[in-house]
């Protein structure tokens, strides 16, 4: 590679650095997501986008007006053939503090679920369970995870196509017992832009290990749904994420959500006025293929 290409490739990547980081902070802004003395627990797996994560937290831990505190932390669920290494080399090599947590989660799956039976329910909700203890016992004030735009919207077709629910991943979230708050500062990040920082960045990515259960089946249907979506209209997860920040109750059809009952008319206030005006158009300009015969409906 010679130096004009090298000087080409430097300039992509800070623009997509600054990017991202750009997107992080608006998230953190925008949803509160990290104040004055917090402690952050950065949950890393060893993927691309929890990297990521931990990396533009750490830079923006530099720049930010307000001070808080990010500690690395991987739940190391005993999977067979986990690299159990990288991670912590990894952490000692960048200086910050950091605990691998010991959890045998996959064996109790193993023995709780089924042969050829779906694995993510119980799977996640032990690793969420071992999660919020360990925040705890650390003293952590937020749970910073590393979902990405592409999840949540991938999340929200995965509950409506077979949850039969209108629910994604919210950026912030309380606990349901009030203990922990969990928060996604790269809500506003897309895939893809994260595959590009992850290569240029050289994270140590350690790889997935896909259990092949109905739920990782399922959300790559819709990933590949999304992606070929993406790729005719650009943009397109953008705007489905945008509508998830702009709802409308009563244009829905949840009676939990909104009142149809108690819907009682108000014809105190005077009617608006409209203004009519007449098209003149001659029958010349009226093309007659714009009509549809109703007599053959």
């Amino acid at each position: 590679m010679n130096q004009k290409d090298t000087r080409k490739e430097t300039l992509e990547f800070n623009k997509l650095q600054k990017k991202l980081r750009r997107n992080v902070g608006n998230a953190i802004t925008d949803y509160n997501m990290i104040e004055e003395s917090d402690v952050v627990m950065a949950c890393i797996s060893g993927g691309k986008d929890s990297f990521a994560m931990l990396d533009i937290l750490l830079s923006l831990q530099k720049a930010a007006p307000i001070k808080f505190d990010v500690i690395a932390v991987n739940l190391d669920q005993k999977q067979p053939g986990f690299p159990d290494h990288i991670l912590p080399n990894y952490f000692e090599s960048l200086g910050i503090p950091y605990y691998i947590v010991d959890k045998d989660t996959y064996s109790v799956v193993k023995e709780k679920i089924p042969e050829g039976k779906t694995t993510c329910g119980l799977c996640s909700r032990l690793r969420r369970g071992t999660l919020y203890s360990f925040a705890e016992k650390i003293g952590a004030t937020k749970i910073a995870l590393g979902h990405h735009m592409d999840d949540i919207v991938e999340t929200m077709f995965l509950n409506m196509f077979h949850g039969s629910r209108l629910k994604a991943m919210p950026p912030k979230l309380r606990s349901d017992d009030k203990r922990n708050v969990v928060i996604r500062p790269l809500t506003y990040c897309r895939e893809k832009d994260l595959i590009a920082f992850a290569e240029q960045r050289e994270f140590p990515i350690i790889p997935c290990n896909l259990c092949g259960s109905q739920e990782n089946l399922q959300r790559q249907n819709i990933k590949a749904m999304l992606i070929d979506w993406d790729k005719k209209t650009p943009g397109r997860v953008e705007s489905i994420f945008k509508s998830i920040q702009n709802v409308s109750p009563s244009q829905l059809a949840d009676r939990n959500l909104f009142d149809f009952n108690e819907l009682p008319l108000d014809r105190t206030t005077e009617r608006a006025e409209y203004e009519f005006k007449e098209a003149e158009v001659s029958s010349s300009n009226i093309d007659e293929s714009m009509f549809i015969d109703v007599t053959n409906i």
